[in-house]
């Protein structure tokens, strides 16, 4: 528990004066205001992030979080629960789907077993293991409150590692079959609302066990009654390992100062809790994507992270992140590598005053 404290502790917003000093150079820059629209917000933002204006990235990965899920006992889920233990594997040996983009982006990925229901001896997969899967929260708490801390300061270890070894841009990924229906779970105990907003079909469900799963995770909440102003009540009761774990990188990266990206449904529930425990946190995370997975628009309302890119993705594994580090790193460049207006021999405050009587009639 201290490790998070801590971490908290340490999580400040991001800083507002050198965005603005960010906004200065973007707006000088040979172009209309706002005409490259998400791009200007994404250099903006990471200027506040890390306090300089000017921002290059050295080194990205992203950081996959992999656990079981006792409730796949209930039916919830269309693959056998192996599949957890093969694509810890499969990630590592650059075989599942997130590899092939994050090659592409040039981005490493660092595989963290936080809670794989048998022991994984992959010298490539980091053994942060808090328990050998949850436990079927239909029938008791997925896990003990401290069980749910462990995770989370086993997400904060791994990223400050990864920090420390130079990773200045983190996306966070998860694999574990049935961890859909437990992010759902934590989604409907935070909010409660309508089940069809809340719980998708996942891995193709068949119709039957779509229903099945629904009733799954009202249940689940009803049984447990989490309370919804307590995260880690929520998390401990109707979690998932893989979701406390990815809450832990977002507060890591937000107490460390580096922007961090946010994938699918069960990423992004994991965003939301982060920031039930830290409300700045969410300063610090750029969105991908936007599921397929109904859930999303609702994390979208709740959260106000306005994914880039709608792609009808809903595999997870980080493959959203890989997808837009290449959008954040153009969107750096723009700073370093535009034209200004300085060729027309127009100075920076005489944009600026400019661009604020423009703005005034037409705001943004």
């Amino acid at each position: 528990m201290r490790l998070l404290e801590q971490t908290l502790a340490a999580i400040l917003p991001t800083n507002a004066k050198v965005m603005a000093e960010a906004q200065r150079e973007i707006d000088y820059c040979l172009k209309p205001p706002g005409s490259l629209g998400k791009l200007e917000d994404i250099a903006r933002q990471i200027a506040g992030i890390t306090g300089k204006v000017r921002n290059t990235i050295k080194k990205k990965a992203i950081v996959v979080m992999m656990a079981d899920n006792g409730v796949y006992a209930e039916g919830i889920a269309m693959y056998p629960q192996d599949i957890t233990r093969i694509g810890a594997d499969f990630v590592t040996s650059g075989r599942m789907g997130v590899n092939f983009l994050a090659n592409y982006a040039g981005a490493d990925i660092i595989a963290v077993d936080v809670g794989i229901q048998v022991e994984v001896d992959l010298p490539k997969v980091i053994n942060r293991k808090v328990r050998y899967g949850t436990a079927n929260f239909l029938r008791e708490p997925a896990m003990t409150r401290q069980e749910a801390v462990q995770a989370i300061e086993a997400g904060i270890e791994v990223t400050n590692q990864a920090i420390d070894e130079g990773y200045d841009l983190l996306g966070t990924g998860e694999i574990g079959i049935g961890n859909t229906t437990a992010s759902s779970a934590v989604l409907y105990g935070f909010t409660e609302a309508p089940i069809d907003r809340v719980v998708g079909r996942g891995a193709g469900l068949t119709d039957e066990a779509f229903e099945r799963k629904k009733q799954v995770v009202k249940q689940a909440v009803e049984l447990h009654r989490p309370n919804p102003k307590d995260p880690l009540d929520v998390l401990s009761k109707v979690g998932s390992l893989d979701i406390a774990g990815m809450t832990g990188v977002y507060l890591a990266c937000a107490a460390r100062r580096v922007p961090v990206v946010t994938d699918g449904l069960i990423s992004n529930v994991a965003a939301l809790t982060a920031m039930r425990i830290k409300p700045e946190a969410v300063q610090y995370m750029i969105p991908s994507h936007i599921s397929f997975e109904p859930g999303a628009k609702l994390l979208k309302e709740i959260t106000g992270l306005e994914p880039m890119l709608d792609m009808n993705m809903r595999l997870g594994e980080g493959t959203g992140c890989a997808l837009v580090f290449s959008i954040i790193e153009a969107a750096l460049r723009m700073i370093e590598e535009m034209g200004t207006f300085a060729i027309l021999g127009k100075s920076r405050d005489e944009i600026g005053d400019h661009i604020m009587a423009y703005r005034g009639k037409f705001p943004r």
